[in-house]
């Protein structure tokens, strides 16, 4: 077993665990499945737990009313008796906490009579240990489950929890509970973290990067810093009317930190970053980035990451662009710290690279993602905000040409604009979230909206997530042409394998998550009940086995059952 994965192979059954942020991936593997074979069931024994809990599927053999109102979006089946007819599962546990977590795999066969019997079973556990790297980076996910059936059902679809006008944030009155932390997950934790930690040691100072930022408490919190308090703050579009939330958090600022220490600046573009850098005597010492907006969409709606090195090599590049550009920001791209990649080489810890923008060439910091889709051998995942904006570049060109490569992609873009990715086997490897938005069926459709603005705000690229050459693209960039030629914005190139794999199991929850009302939109729409009904064995149903298309040679389905199992 190593730090991220284990694995396990019995009597053709092969299981393998990856460790994600505070969830499992479960990837199931059978060397030649027999004719009665119908899918697997998990269980899960939780840390301090003495008993396995089935896990529950959202689909049955069989239902007392036709399946499109049945399959109701909730998993009402346990595994046990509606066995996934899946080759991998991510597990995000309800309440999850540090620790082991024990899973048991089951084979389920049918007999003729349709009676369930259980076959090889493997069982084995993964810590779902709370930090990355423990003194070195920790890397946080906004749950982005505003609209789901998990926030119907504990919040009861509640709107009222952000503001309908953004520039309105920082008066808002935020509703009472734990609505904001189960919302922000991950991405709050770290945010708010880091905020009190500089406020409760007066020893630091903060230095901050700011784009849309409407919420409340975090504005609190950087009040009462004083004058220990520089920030930048965008001033660009709709930030820079002096009613928008940006220039009302500015003047607040002024007064706690003085004139002398915020700034309002838009490079030649946006000032794009979101970062906060912490300094104890003038010195940089841990700082925190990623796609995260300081704003009550960023943290609590959208699909966001946020990072924290806590590293003085990694929090001293920021501090040297953040004095650049509160200095003289209209030589920014000029300066040598923009015309390059930036190592930052730990001992005992992986080699990570920052490149900041804006600068002269794009192709400086795009090529290497490029490159690293077109040199891909296992996989390419990628979850990046307005990628359908960008009609050139380096990324874009690579993500067109991922089209009839075998190798195993999935995508997702927030904004339909005519880029899809289809494979050989005439399968797609984009789901699209304003499509769905569009088309969604109930129950979705009594979901919340989760308000006006797009869901999908990530910005990052792995590439063989499995494989000792895994890297991970990530950072404040939309990795755009225009958007590095002209933006304050960061990226940074993260060559680890135990890092890949907490993204890429984040895009495959977010892609999951979506494709399931995928599923539905097109069940209901052509009233399939079959499309939602778990398949029985072929001397029953007289159809193909569920697990076919699995085993056809170059297909998606075959990459997607080998490659989280080996």
């Amino acid at each position: 077993m190593s730090d991220f994965t284990n694995s396990k192979t019995s009597d053709g059954l092969s299981v393998k665990l990856w460790r994600g942020e505070r969830m499992a991936l479960i990837g199931m593997d059978v060397d030649d499945p027999e004719a009665d074979f119908v899918g697997f069931s998990i269980e899960v024994q939780s840390p301090g737990s003495n008993q396995f809990i089935p896990l529950r599927n959202r689909l049955n053999f069989s239902y007392d009313q036709p399946a499109t109102k049945a399959v109701d979006g909730y998993r009402n089946f346990l595994s046990t008796e509606a066995p996934f007819q899946k080759f991998r599962w991510i597990h995000f546990p309800y309440n999850p906490t540090g620790g082991d977590y024990t899973y048991r795999v089951t084979k389920k066969h049918m007999k003729n009579d349709g009676t369930l019997i259980s076959g090889t079973a493997v069982t084995l556990d993964i810590s779902l240990d709370m930090v990355v790297y423990d003194g070195f980076l920790d890397v946080g996910f906004a749950r982005n489950f505003a609209s789901s059936q998990a926030y119907a059902d504990r919040y009861k679809n509640n709107p009222n929890v952000i503001p309908s006008d953004p520039d309105k944030g920082l008066a808002f009155k935020k509703v009472p509970g734990d609505v904001y932390e189960w919302l922000g997950f991950e991405a709050y934790q770290l945010i708010f973290g880091f905020l009190k930690d500089a406020v409760g040691d007066e020893t630091l100072e903060l230095d901050v990067f700011a784009y849309d930022f409407n919420e409340p408490d975090i504005l609190k919190l950087l009040e009462s810093l004083g004058p220990r308090l520089r920030i930048i703050i965008d001033n660009s579009g709709t930030h820079k009317p002096d009613d928008s939330a940006e220039s009302q958090a500015a003047k607040r600022l002024m007064k706690s930190a003085g004139k002398k220490n915020v700034q309002r600046m838009h490079f030649s573009g946006l000032q794009h970053n979101k970062v906060l850098i912490a300094k104890r005597g003038g010195q940089a010492v841990k700082v925190l980035f990623g796609s995260t907006n300081f704003s009550f969409r960023g943290i609590y709606i959208q699909a966001n990451n946020a990072l924290v090195f806590h590293a003085p090599e990694a929090a001293g590049l920021f501090e040297e662009i953040f004095q650049e550009a509160f200095t003289d920001p209209a030589k920014f791209s000029s300066h040598p710290i923009t015309t390059q990649w930036h190592l930052v080489n730990v001992p005992g810890k992986p080699p990570v690279h920052f490149c900041f923008s804006p600068h002269k060439d794009p192709d400086l910091s795009l090529s290497p993602v490029g490159a690293a889709i077109d040199q891909a051998s296992s996989s390419v995942f990628f979850c990046i905000a307005f990628l359908n904006q960008a009609k050139s570049g380096a990324v874009r060109e690579a993500v067109d040409r991922l089209e009839g490569k075998s190798i195993f992609s999935y995508g997702i873009s927030d904004k339909a604009g005519g880029l899809q990715v289809n494979k050989p086997d005439g399968s797609k490897g984009i789901v699209d979230f304003q499509f769905l938005a569009k088309h969604t069926p109930m129950p979705f459709k009594v979901e919340w909206d989760g308000g006006q603005g797009i869901h999908e705000h990530h910005k990052f690229v792995v590439t063989d997530f499995n494989l000792p050459t895994a890297k991970v693209f990530t950072g404040s960039s939309n990795l755009s042409v225009g958007g590095e030629g002209k933006n304050g914005d960061n990226l940074v190139m993260i060559e680890d394998p135990r890092v890949a794999t907490s993204y890429a199991i984040e895009a495959l929850r977010v892609f999951d998550h979506l494709h399931f009302r995928s599923v539905m939109q097109k069940a209901t729409s052509s009233k399939d009940d079959d499309a939602l009904t778990l398949l029985k064995p072929a001397a029953i149903s007289g159809k193909p086995a569920w697990y076919e298309k699995y085993y056809v040679e170059g297909s998606q389905a075959e990459n997607d059952r080998k490659l989280f199992s080996h």
